[in-house]
């Protein structure tokens, strides 16, 4: 988890976030990141540039400006990415996962005002919820 200011964009904690889960062992195994499900604000090409890199699949909406940028280039534009709609159908547990957690009350109105306070809230009510 990254913290980040609230204006902040989500884009740029992308890589940084995998570059941590790189690091996460399970059961003595090293964790690889496959694939990334992400909404329209991940659709950067650079974002997808660097998922390519690192070999992860990306299954991204691409953005009404970039569909209509893309096309207006013609053939140069090149091919739509590849999306796959039933892969992003997987997306709406993370959005759950956010509404369960929004039913924290401190969390939701973010009554904590230093970041450690508010990160540790984070984590306790993450504990509540797989405890349960």
């Amino acid at each position: 988890m990254i913290l980040t200011p609230g204006q902040a964009g989500d884009n740029p904690q992308l890589l940084p976030l995998l570059e941590d889960i790189d690091d996460i062992d399970v059961d003595g195994q090293r964790v690889r990141v496959g694939r990334v499900i992400a909404d329209k604000a991940y659709a950067h090409p650079s974002t997808r540039t660097a998922l390519r890199q690192r070999r992860i699949k990306a299954t991204i909406p691409e953005r009404v400006d970039q569909v209509a940028h893309r096309k207006a280039k013609g053939s140069a534009g090149g091919r739509p990415p590849a999306f796959d709609t039933d892969i992003y159908k997987m997306r709406n547990v993370v959005e759950r996962c956010f509404n369960r957690l929004k039913q924290f009350r401190g969390l939701a109105t973010r009554f904590a005002k230093r970041a450690a306070y508010h990160r540790a809230e984070i984590i306790l009510a993450c504990i509540v919820l797989h405890l349960k």
